[in-house]
This record gives C-alpha cells, structure tokens and sequence, in this order.
C-alpha cells in the first residue's frame, strides 16, 4: 500500500536512489518511501559489466578521479572529497560485500555476481526500514501550499512528502519533473558508444583487439571544438567488431567527443596508430632488426613486433598490394614505408554511432550550477534533493558513473537525515 504522507520520497529505484534512501534511513530519518516505476529495481546494476558489476574504479585521489568525467569536472572535487571510491569500498565493506581490484583498476564484487551487488543494497534498505515501493512511478510533482510536495503517481494515487529526492536516471520523467519544479536542461545526448564503419575492409577484423591504440578524431566541427579545450585523443585497448570500432579507448573518446560528434552527424575521420605511440624511428628500426635476423622468412610469418595482431598485419599486407608469402629479406623501401605509415596513420570513415549506444549513458541533465554539491539540494527549490545520471554528469566506462551515483546519493542521504 502506498502512503499518504512520507517524511521523504525517492523517485528512482537505481543506484543512487538506493544509496541516497540507506544513507538517510541509517542516519536516524525514518518513513522513507522509494518508488520505482518498473518491476526490476536496480536494473543498470544487475546488467552492468557484463552482469558482473563495475562498482567504482581504484583512483582514490578526487584531484585524479575528475578528470574521467568529460560532463562534471572540477565541480565534482567537492562531492568526491567527502565520498570517493574509497569511501564507496568501506560502505559495501560495511554493508557485507568485498571489492576485489582488477589489474585496470576497475572494482568488482568478489562473487564476480552483479546480483551480490543489488542483493546488498536491497537487503541494507529492508534493514534500515526504508519502504521500497515496485511499480509505482511518479507522474506529477507540485509544490505544496503548506510547504512539501503534492505527488501523483501513475493510477492516480497520491502522496504528501516532506521531501523529494529525484533519482531518476536518463529516463525523460525525471526531466519533466525537475522542469516543472523550476529546473534547466542541458540538452541530453548520447555518450560512451562505439562508432561505426560502414563498408570498411576492417570489419572482416572483427574479434581483433589491440593495445594500446592512440586514436585521433577529426571532425567537421573540430576548430571549434579545439578553442573548447578538446583535441579528442585517446589511448588504450581498441576491439574491430562487425559494425566498427569497440574497446576501452573507443568508449572513453566518444564520451569526451559526444556533444561534437552529435553535431557532426556521427560523421568524420578517426585516425589509429596501431603502433602505441612509437616514432616512425623506432617502426624503421624494427623492420630493420626484421630483415636482418628474419630476412628468410615470410612477412606472413613474421610481424615487426609480437604484440601485433597477426590478422590485423596481414590485413595491412593486402590493403597495400603486398605478398604475404615475399621474404624479408626482398621488403622494398617503398613498401617498408608504406607499412610503417599504415601502422602509425590508418585513417577510417566514421559512418555513424555503433548499434549499442542506447545501452551506455547519457550527457546532459539537469546544470550543476542548479544543484548544491555540498548537499545535493536544489538551488531552485527548497527541499527538492537531485542525484545520479538525472545530473548533467557522464563519467568513462571503468566504474566512474556508479561512483557518482555513490557519492551523489551518499551526500543527498546525509543531508535528509541531518
């Protein structure tokens, strides 16, 4: 049954919404009413990280942590000094659930079970007494004559709250509500997605990973987007799917490029160095080591450095006209150089977003400068508290979005019961 009256409502019954109803519920606040619209709470936990659950990632620095977030930033210093990866690995720690550290980084569940993660948060709520609420999602939110808020939910019941927390995701509900209680949006796009290649001789690479990769994104927009302070270069471990380009590195790009990408049409230049980084000194060398000790052998049998995916060196050989079965020894100079520009310089039509986009996250939201970090209450209206991806933060993928939802919904809980 719902209620009538809630000293609190949580509307979002994700991560930063279970975290913001614990955290307020175990500091002494009690009738806390969370309600999610869908039968499945905790949703994006259970499906994240390949249903093992990305929990935050080990950067335990917030000067550090910033920087992977191309929507937060700066602003994000103050919520991540009071509640940081750190703090998130003792809470869990607290709540029953060990972290276990990747050599990348990236924090799991020791279970390697994103159920543990959501069978925590579920449990800690239960205890705490907060009242969770499935399938019941909030429709209209209004102020009220006599201070709080007038709540409709979806059949018409209704709710006087105290107070309201948003919680609501990327879902364009909880924008609705935010606007009709005064807020701005910052226009939503997508962010973290892969790219596209249509047509490419690539895509017969798909499984191909390589690492490291620099990437280089050109776009029409890019004079611009160079004076915002974005030269949109990544390095790190790139995957050839069957539609493009995938990977850690492509992932983290697209998410600092999104707003440029979005206004380019998804279209423009991406160049790879497949090498890492190395000079076209160093290739030269290596190529000259080959054809001294390997000079009997095929280019086929014998790429310039092990590391080098085989599949993707004889895919070079053919694009450039040349005889994986020639020796080494018989590698004319022009020929060297054209392989060793190909290594540094491949360039690639992007023909679009990847078909998988819609399953990352969002920029855009709510503005920061609307929000009080220090409590995560509305600036524009008393009592209204916004947390999570409804926020007009992003973070790269490696556990950085749950960390904010973590800190954001921690800071907002803290501030309810205070």
């Amino acid at each position: 049954m719902l209620p009538i009256h809630a000293a609190v409502v949580v509307a979002g019954g994700g991560a930063a919404g279970f975290m913001a109803a614990i955290c307020a519920a175990e500091a002494g606040l009690g009738d806390i009413a969370l309600l999610e619209a869908t039968n499945e709470p905790l949703h994006k936990v259970l499906i994240s990280g390949g249903g093992r659950c990305n929990v935050t990632h080990a950067c335990w620095d917030p000067r550090a942590l910033v920087g992977h977030y191309p929507r937060g930033g700066q602003a994000l210093r103050g919520p991540f000094s009071r509640f940081a990866p750190g703090d998130a690995v003792a809470w869990f720690a607290d709540h029953g659930l060990e972290l276990v550290e990747e050599p990348d980084g990236r924090l799991f569940p020791r279970s390697n079970r994103s159920e543990s993660v959501a069978a925590t948060l579920r449990r800690a709520a239960l205890q705490a007494g907060v009242q969770l609420h499935t399938g019941v999602s909030l429709q209209r939110a209004a102020v009220a004559a006599g201070g709080g808020f007038d709540l409709l939910v979806r059949g018409g019941g209704a709710i006087k709250a105290d107070r309201l927390v948003l919680a609501t995701g990327s879902h364009p509900s909880g924008r609705q509500l935010a606007a009709g209680l005064g807020h701005g949006l910052v226009a939503p796009v997508p962010s973290l997605f892969t790219l596209a290649l249509a047509g490419d001789p690539l895509l017969e690479l798909a499984g191909v990973v390589m690492d490291p990769v620099e990437l280089a994104l050109h776009l029409p927009q890019e004079p611009q987007a160079a004076r915002a302070g974005q030269p949109f270069r990544q390095r790190g471990p790139v995957l050839i799917t069957h539609w493009g380009l995938s990977g850690p590195a492509t992932l983290r790009l697209t998410a600092f490029a999104a707003r440029a990408l979005k206004a380019s049409g998804y279209r423009g230049e991406l160049r790879l160095d497949w090498s890492g980084g190395l000079s076209q000194q160093d290739l030269e060398g290596l190529f000259a080591e080959a054809k001294r000790d390997q000079a009997k052998r095929q280019l086929a049998n014998w790429r310039p450095w092990p590391a080098l995916s085989r599949r993707l060196w004889l895919a070079l050989l053919q694009r450039h006209g040349l005889d994986p079965q020639q020796r080494w020894a018989d590698l004319a100079k022009r020929h060297q150089q054209l392989l060793v520009s190909a290594l540094r310089d491949t360039r690639l039509a992007i023909t679009g977003r990847g078909p998988f986009g819609e399953e990352f996250v969002t920029a855009g939201g709510i503005p920061l400068g609307e929000v009080n970090l220090a409590t995560m209450e509305s600036r524009q209206q008393p009592g209204l508290y916004l947390v999570g991806e409804l926020l007009d933060v992003d973070g790269v993928t490696g556990g950085f979005n749950f960390q904010h939802c973590w800190s954001s919904g921690w800071l907002a809980g803290q501030a309810l019961a205070a």
